[in-house]
């Protein structure tokens, strides 16, 4: 496949792949795959998010971050490490850096009407009504997205169209909104702290709503690091490490960050609402071996979804 340096990210539109003809079926699988193999990421129109459900969300999410800390963190569990419920300011750091982002968040879970019992419970914060309501039709709309995106990436990786459904159903997928805070003293702050440093997403896919600013980065394979953002009816879906680990890097979990804004923007807030789509943990990771050939030799140790992801959840400072 000959070297391709996008200077943004290519656009698909699901209904091609979910509802379209044969061809145009075939064609976004194409597509896909081909943007996968390169850099990682791709924005999808026709996601099933309406513009109503979208207001409601970052609504009821601006109403929790701006309650009091003393309030928020009544629903930061400290024995969850950061699984469901409130994250404070800081607490998570990229990995390989002992400096924490300049963001809190909220982690919110499979219904529990859904969940495995090994999984938490969500936790609701009483002071905001719809925030129940917002986040669960949230989290099963981008579920049911990913579920269709995933089915295009196993048809081009020459898999049953159904291979990642059973892993997925009943996955431990966070939905997480996230605020980076407004900072009125930009000197206080660690020199090095960013609102998220350059990382790689743990999960399979990544599923991001258009967030509140600018500011999201993506590192092209010619080290350039180029800015991400989806039109306002679409979603930027982008490859993770536990799919990039399953197929031996062919298909690519690019390393991204949001760069803070320049300093005279710096007391204003940003939002942000990734939806980060997670296998059950018993999933083998282990290199597909239609992935593995003497040019692409296994690059990659054994491991459960579950590990791997207990691994990184160390890694950044999440869990002990």
């Amino acid at each position: 496949m000959p070297e391709i340096l996008f200077d943004e990210i290519p656009s698909l539109d699901l209904h091609h792949f979910s509802s379209g003809t044969a061809e145009q079926k075939q064609e976004f699988v194409k597509r896909l795959g081909e943007a996968y193999n390169n850099i990682g990421f791709v924005s999808i129109k026709n996601h099933g998010l309406s513009d109503e459900l979208v207001s409601q969300l970052y609504s009821s999410v601006e109403d929790f971050f701006k309650l009091p800390d003393e309030v928020k963190k009544k629903y930061e569990k400290a024995d969850l490490f950061g699984q469901r419920g409130y994250i404070s300011k800081g607490k998570e750091k990229a990995k390989g850096r002992n400096t924490g982002d300049l963001k809190e968040f909220y982690h919110v879970g499979q219904p529990d009407e859904n969940k495995p019992i090994e999984y938490p419970s969500n936790i609701w914060p009483e002071e905001v009504a719809n925030f129940k309501e917002a986040t669960s039709t949230a989290f099963r709309t981008l579920q049911t997205a990913g579920m269709q995106m995933l089915r295009a990436i196993a048809l081009y990786l020459e898999l049953p169209e159904n291979y990642f459904d059973d892993k997925i159903s009943k996955g431990n997928s966070i939905l997480r909104p996230i605020h980076y805070f407004p900072i009125e003293t930009p000197e206080t702050i660690p020199h090095d702290a960013v609102r998220a440093a350059e990382h790689g997403d743990i999960n399979l896919i990544t599923l991001l709503m258009g967030a509140s600013a600018d500011g999201l980065q993506v590192l092209r394979k010619d080290g350039e690091w180029i800015p991400i953002t989806a039109l306002p009816d679409q979603i930027v879906v982008n490859v993770g490490d536990m799919l990039e680990r399953l197929t031996n890097h062919k298909l690519k979990s690019t390393i991204h960050r949001v760069v803070n804004p320049p300093r005279e923007l710096m007391n204003t807030s940003r939002f942000s609402i990734p939806f980060f789509l997670h296998p059950v943990s018993e999933m083998d990771l282990t290199c597909l071996e239609s992935c593995i050939d003497e040019s692409h030799p296994k690059d990659f140790e054994d491991i459960l979804a579950g590990d791997f992801l207990n691994q990184r959840l160390q890694e950044i400072g999440l869990k002990n």
